[in-house]
């Protein structure tokens, strides 16, 4: 009963969003479910987007709060930010079966919006696949998929950016290798994802890129490699990232700061400490937190 009251009122669109009530919709039984996708229908575009936003901040609200089935009830709705937001709010899910579903998607939906969310969804279990937390027969399916994209002629320079960005985690040569082919190309989108990607890929062999690149004159390209440096790990770049810190734009100062809580260890903690007597209070702050929240 409270499940069919609750669906009353979002199907009612000329009041508000019964918020604090979307959380009778977690952790529905498959009867539910069914009952969720019949009303679900019936609701406004609007409404549909209203809802769902709500509920994917509600799940990152509380922990308590699972969404799953509802999440991927709207994987086939008829709106395409609806499909993308559903694939959104399946972030933290680890079902396997959900794979073929993103493949599916990234291949076949007709939406450019649907099929970057679906990369981004596979390049999650990439990680996964990589930290064995998913079966090794599913990571030339991954693989597969995302390279099918990334060396499909006529896609999309935003679609193929987020595929190799996905399929980065992978630690095969032929990841390695679309890696710094995309670095290469003289499109800068693809070369800032190439090192978006060198990040995720975890192979200390980027290094020598990525320093060089927080020299670069092109912002975008100076940023990611800030970025990246803080996902590879390496204590190295900690008196590079500390120069960056002394740059003229504030944005690459904050990344090189949020890099170096990332990486942690003693350099970078005197370099945070360093970072306390900045002359923009910007960077203060973000390196006082850092400290703080790293208790490095």
């Amino acid at each position: 009963m409270h499940l069919k009251r609750l669906l009353v009122g979002l199907s009612d669109e000329n009041k508000p969003v019964p918020t604090l009530r979307l959380a009778d919709l977690s952790d529905l039984p498959p009867a539910e479910v069914e009952l969720f996708q019949q009303t679900w229908k019936g609701i406004g575009i609007e409404r549909r987007r209203q809802v769902i936003n709500r509920l994917i901040a509600l799940a990152a609200s509380n922990a308590s709060l699972s969404f799953e089935d509802v999440f991927i009830s709207c994987l086939s709705d008829s709106d395409p930010m609806v499909r993308a937001k559903a694939i959104e709010g399946l972030w933290e899910c680890e079902d396997c079966s959900l794979i073929l579903t993103l493949m599916e998607m990234l291949a076949g939906d007709e939406e450019e919006i649907v099929r970057a969310a679906a990369a981004g969804a596979l390049g999650r279990f990439a990680l996964l696949a990589e930290l064995r937390k998913v079966a090794p027969r599913h990571i030339k399916k991954i693989e597969d998929a995302l390279f099918r994209v990334i060396e499909a002629e006529g896609e999309k320079v935003e679609l193929q950016c987020r595929a190799i960005e996905a399929v980065a985690p992978l630690t095969s040569s032929r990841v390695k290798g679309v890696i710094y082919k995309a670095y290469q190309n003289e499109n800068v989108e693809l070369r800032a994802s190439a090192l978006r990607a060198m990040g995720l890929n975890c192979d200390p062999a980027w290094l020598t890129i990525l320093l060089k690149e927080l020299s670069s004159p092109e912002l975008e390209m100076c940023l990611e490699a800030a970025r990246a440096c803080g996902e590879l790990g390496e204590e190295e770049a900690v008196p590079h990232l500390l120069r960056l810190t002394e740059g003229a734009d504030i944005q690459t100062q904050l990344a090189a700061v949020m890099a170096l809580k990332q990486l942690g260890g003693s350099e970078a903690k005197q370099a945070l400490y360093q970072c306390l007597h900045h002359p923009d209070k910007r960077v203060q702050q973000v390196a006082e937190e850092a400290l703080g929240e790293t208790g490095i």
